[in-house]
């Protein structure tokens, strides 16, 4: 018997990491000699870095660098195993780190994210999974370049400052004092939206309400993103108008493939193909999957989605759990999820269901009683 297990984790209660190893207890209790494959995985949004840097026994590292106003913060990233450092945006230049009263887009920055680039290229690490959700920023990442060296210039040769009020402003980009090291970097962007750079489905009309902008500054930082992108493609020769997740996190992903040579993929894509888990999936009797709750949102781009596909392209049978399956779960099945069960045995509060403890006996609970099952109907049809 052998079983892999990619699950996300279940947010506020058991890690990916923990889950791999309860549920390796609970096979074990029924097929003791069982291979148990734990790979832990996210989809790139909250607790990728967790999952990645645990699940390769990497290392995490905290560094201290600027907010989205800049003043200076204690962030933190991850680097995995194999030196492939891992990044949330958000760390540095998410809208948690705001007041609702300081949100101010013409003054917000990614300069902060830049500087957690910076320190993993300064470690040594040349690969980079950076996930750009969350952001309070819409500076089409030209804060980011800031951290990283760059210098943008208006058309008097005036070195600009920061925020998304500069990017009207952007004449002439100077790469000049760009951190050592950086055009050998390579950028996997965990995107999961498809807005463009500008316009009706654009990062301002789309995103920029929510960080504080009125219908007037919507109008503003869309111009400006226009300018901006005739800008780009004139001195970067990349036309960023038009590719799909572009607009996402303010500009930031057209701001990585612009400047970066960035590629945008969905979160799990990313994920998954630097796990390995095709590979782990080979010549497996089952993989064991999840989140903590499973519902129609689960098929766009979750974890589970991504683990289900690649499982039915190797023909493997696939099992979901999760705190919470809701009655629009069964689309899943659709999508190569062959059964999914629910981990909770009897009526409970949500704060009690997400208690680490009792979650954990929960789930080594229900995936014993599984393979009990399965053991009962390989030896009745075998």
């Amino acid at each position: 018997m052998k079983v892999v297990v990619a699950i996300d984790s279940f947010k506020g209660s058991l890690s990916s990491f923990e889950l791999g190893q309860i549920i390796e207890n609970g096979v074990k209790k029924v097929y003791k000699d069982a291979e148990v494959k734990k790979v832990p995985i996210a989809d790139g949004g909250e607790g990728t870095v967790e999952s990645l840097v645990e699940g390769t026994k990497g290392q995490f590292v905290n560094v201290k660098v600027h907010d989205p106003l800049m003043r200076l913060i204690n962030a933190r990233y991850g680097i995995m195993g194999n030196n492939v450092a891992v990044i949330e945006m958000a760390e540095a230049s998410g809208l948690p780190l705001l007041q609702p009263e300081e949100r101010d887009l013409r003054r917000a920055t990614t300069y902060g994210t830049g500087e957690l680039i910076k320190d993993a290229i300064e470690k040594g690490c040349r690969e980079f999974i950076i996930g750009i959700g969350g952001s309070a920023t819409n500076d089409a990442g030209l804060g980011m370049m800031q951290g990283l060296g760059y210098k943008f210039l208006d058309k008097n040769g005036e070195i600009l400052g920061y925020g998304g009020e500069i990017m009207e402003k952007v004449a002439e980009i100077d790469s000049t004092g760009a951190v050592e090291g950086l055009d050998k970097c390579q950028f996997s962007i965990a995107c999961d939206v498809d807005n463009p750079f500008y316009g009706p489905r654009g990062a301002a009309h789309v995103y920029s309400r929510q960080k504080g902008a009125d219908d007037e500054m919507v109008e503003y930082l869309d111009s400006s993103l226009k300018k901006l992108a005739l800008t780009l493609k004139e001195k970067t020769g990349k036309d960023v108008e038009n590719i799909p997740g572009a607009g996402a996190a303010g500009g930031l992903g057209g701001g990585f493939v612009a400047f970066l040579g960035g590629e945008l993929k969905p979160g799990i894509d990313i994920i998954l193909q630097e796990v390995g888990l095709a590979e782990s999936i080979e010549g497996a009797d089952f993989v064991i999957t999840g989140e903590g709750r499973i519902d129609f949102q689960s098929i766009m781009g979750k974890a589970p989605m991504g683990v289900s596909r690649l499982s039915r392209e190797k023909g493997v049978p696939v099992i979901a759990i999760a705190g919470c399956i809701a009655d629009d779960a069964g689309a899943m099945h659709d999508h190569g999820l062959d059964a999914f069960f629910s981990t909770i045995n009897y009526p409970i509060s949500l704060d009690d269901a997400m208690n680490k403890e009792r979650a954990g006996i929960f789930v080594e609970k229900n995936i014993e009683e599984i393979f009990r099952l399965i053991k009962v109907c390989e030896k009745k049809f075998s």
